[in-house]
């Protein structure tokens, strides 16, 4: 077979993987149109690097070593910090409108855990947004660049145990074979298998299945980052509560009116962001509520304030300047994936992942803000670095249409609940057990592809949740709350090895 790729994935990775190709040729994959189904257009924070004067790649490494628990690849993630300087150039030289001074520097701010001002922003929180909207464009005006949107990939195919393209239906149920010598998964995260997220519902967890199904190793699958302040009003995903709301004095009540985060922890609201997801989920699980109180701290100046999140209460019959605010945990970034060398590839020939699909090593047990960006960038430049020089056009073999099998929607309630109530915030090995029950159950049932591939890449996770006895990062056991030093390692598994696992839970040994 010719050399040809195929990028499974229209967010930030793929896009960029794919600019960074040009002018080899190459085809995109996208579930939804560009821009609509990617949680990089969502992200209101910016890219961390190291660029301004006194800051070094160095310090940007040691502040993610602090934030990562202790299992952060420290190698790759100086690697990483050093690129990060020549990405950011890259997106200037795609459109990106990063924020400049008078005399055209680039503005750069500081953010939780970060020792120094390095957050490259566009128009304060509309980072995402527009780096999308300026690559977007630039995908669309290179001729090298074939996308093809409204395309769900469901697996990869493989002869000889190398990779040789992926199968993937269109919205009209026609299955195309798309033959290729390298396949890279840019898919994004795994929010949608949560009650709670703040992805769009995109995120399930696909590139995860695609590769677990091959045989790829899966890493660190158990870290998972809560954001405590969704909005919680029964939208799908859930909008966010910002907190600058707590950093100008709002206060975190049930519904008796009781602050419950004052017994929690020293800095009470402001305390760091597992320990306040930790603290809502708490007391939701108690049946006593969690909410946002921003009467008095804020009260009548909310409007003007904070106009979007306004907006959004007001759109639920709620007045924060009068109403509590309700509130809950929800997924917002995963740490785990498919596990990567430096250059990208998967442990599978002919498989590569970037992106917040791929785990990497560099954000451990938990993400240091503004890391998920840059990960991105650097690792899709790397991908296209890497794959070969000359490339010919994807071949395309049409399969006619095929059935579709519809799924219960209870189903996937039933599975995001699950994940939830037992995967979430807090779990415990009864919790843990009871999810790998429910969700081994989910998966098989023989349902629609989809509710498969959401099962399999659930599992991952609370199969390794219930293996790591103890708690680090974004993984919080209340039966082993403390780290234990000698689990400070990255976590490694195969589909055959969650099997395993899965086998010993369902026989109560």
């Amino acid at each position: 077979m010719a050399s040809s790729v195929v990028i499974v994935g229209g967010g930030l990775a793929g896009l960029f993987c794919a600019l960074k190709l040009a002018p080899r040729p190459v085809t995109v994959l996208a579930t939804s149109p560009l821009g609509e189904g990617a949680s990089s257009a969502w992200a209101q924070g910016g890219i961390a690097a190291a660029m301004a004067e006194g800051d070094t790649p160095e310090k940007h490494t040691a502040d993610t070593l602090a934030a990562g628990g202790g299992i952060v690849d420290e190698a790759i993630t100086l690697s990483m910090a050093r690129e990060a300087g020549d990405r950011v150039r890259d997106l200037l030289s795609f459109g990106v409108p990063f924020d400049k001074d008078l005399e055209g520097h680039l503005v750069q701010s500081r953010e939780a855990a970060h020792s120094e001002r390095r957050i490259v922003r566009v128009r304060g929180d509309m980072a995402g947004a527009a780096i999308m909207q300026a690559l977007i464009a630039a995908v669309r005006a290179t001729p090298s660049i074939t996308v093809l949107e409204g395309i769900t990939a469901e697996r990869l195919l493989t002869e000889g145990g190398k990779v040789t393209g992926v199968a993937a239906r269109d919205e009209s149920d026609r299955l195309t074979y798309y033959h290729a010598s390298d396949v890279v998964l840019a898919t994004g995260g795994i929010g949608h298998l949560y009650a709670m997220t703040t992805n769009p519902k995109e995120a399930c967890g696909n590139g995860i299945s695609m590769a677990a199904e091959i045989g790829a190793v899966i890493a660190d699958a158990e870290f998972v980052q809560f954001h405590p302040t969704a909005i919680a009003i029964g939208r799908d995903p859930a909008p966010l509560a910002t907190e600058a709301l707590r950093g100008e004095g709002a206060t975190l009540v049930n519904t008796a009116g009781k602050r419950f985060m004052l017994a929690l922890h020293k800095d009470a609201e402001l305390a760091p962001r597992d320990i306040v997801a930790r603290g809502v989920f708490a007391e939701i699980q108690a049946g006593r509520g969690a909410f946002l109180d921003c009467r008095t701290a804020i009260g009548e100046r909310f409007a003007e304030a904070f106009p979007t999140v306004y907006a959004t209460c007001q759109s639920a019959g709620i007045d924060p300047a009068k109403d509590f605010i309700p509130i809950a945990p929800a997924e917002h970034y995963h740490m785990g994936g498919v596990l990567t060398s430096s250059e990208g590839r998967s442990s599978c020939e002919g498989l590569w992942a970037i992106g917040e699909v791929a785990s990497t090593g560099v954000h451990g047990a938990n993400r240091l803000a503004s890391n998920s960006l840059l990960e991105a960038i650097v690792f899709a430049a790397r991908v296209a670095d890497a794959l070969p020089a000359a490339l010919s056009p994807v071949q395309v073999t049409e399969k006619g249409k095929a059935p579709a099998i519809p799924f219960d929607p209870d189903l996937v309630d039933m599975l995001r609940q699950t994940m939830t109530d037992h995967v979430g915030v807090i779990r415990t090995k009864t919790g843990l057990m009871t999810a790998i029950w429910t969700l081994a159950d989910i998966e098989a049932t023989g349902e629609a592809p989809e509710v498969t591939a959401m099962a399999r890449s659930a599992l991952f996770i609370a199969t390794a949740a219930y293996a790591r006895q103890e708690s680090r990062g974004g993984h919080y056991r209340s039966d082993y709350p403390e780290a234990n030093p000698a689990l400070a390692h990255r976590s490694k598994f195969t589909l055959d090895e969650v099997r395993a696992i899965i086998t010993t839970v369902l026989s109560g040994t």
